[in-house]
């Protein structure tokens, strides 16, 4: 039995997704954050050194990950190959997708939000002001002008079908579900209509709906 170790709020909502797509019996262990940091619950640490998630066990496999996680689970489960490409262009556009969700927009957005945090910790309030104008600076002059070209991209390249890919769901939309999510909730997105037709898409599928019901209601960070 596949087991997923779901920290609320969190990454795990997407092999919640894929696994709904995949129609594979699995439970759910919940982890809930703290209230205060909003940091994972150290008892994760006993599936996994990191204590991050999301995490999923399988018999006596630990794979943690959501691109690890992913293409564990095609893998072993996806006999049909229904949502991965099998070759040519599309399998390499899959590819760059899975991992480009991860690898450049994700540290980016977690940037943003670190910067619009901090000016609402507590602080003494000759020090607020100075720790907005430096915040406001680095999100206008470092995360922005490298946000904006990636929305520009992923705009144009879901202007051209459906899903990121073609016109058929892969997982790499599952994989870039949650940075965009997260973009609608951090950024003005009223320039990006493809990417905001992407995300009512996401939320309308049918397995998202299952996993959001048996995963807990989902608001992004």
């Amino acid at each position: 039995m596949i087991t997923v170790h779901h920290l609320e709020n969190s990454r795990s909502q997407r092999v919640l997704w894929l696994l709904e797509e995949l129609g594979l019996d699995y439970e759910i262990v919940e982890y809930k954050r703290d209230p205060e940091t909003v940091a994972a619950p150290e008892s994760m640490k006993k599936v996994h050194p990191l204590g991050k998630s999301p995490v999923i066990t399988d018999g006596d496999l630990t794979i943690a990950e959501s691109g690890a996680i992913i293409e564990y689970l095609l893998d072993q489960y996806d006999t049909e190959k229904r949502l991965r490409p099998s070759e040519g262009q599309d399998l390499l556009d899959y590819r760059y997708w899975l991992h480009f969700s991860e690898g450049s927009l994700m540290p980016l957005l977690v940037m943003k939000l670190v910067m619009m945090k901090v000016p609402k910790n507590p602080m003494p309030f000759f020090i607020k002001p100075i720790a907005k104008a430096l915040t406001d600076k680095v999100q206008e002059r470092f995360i922005m002008p490298r946000i904006k070209p990636q929305l520009s991209f992923i705009e144009k390249t879901l202007g051209e079908h459906t899903w990121f890919v073609s016109d058929a769901l892969t997982a790499a939309d599952i994989q870039m579900s949650f940075p965009l999510q997260a973009s609608s909730t951090r950024l003005d997105l009223s320039d990006f209509p493809n990417i905001a037709r992407f995300i009512r898409q996401v939320e309308a599928q049918p397995a998202y709906q299952k996993a959001i019901a048996k995963g807990g209601a989902f608001t992004t960070l």
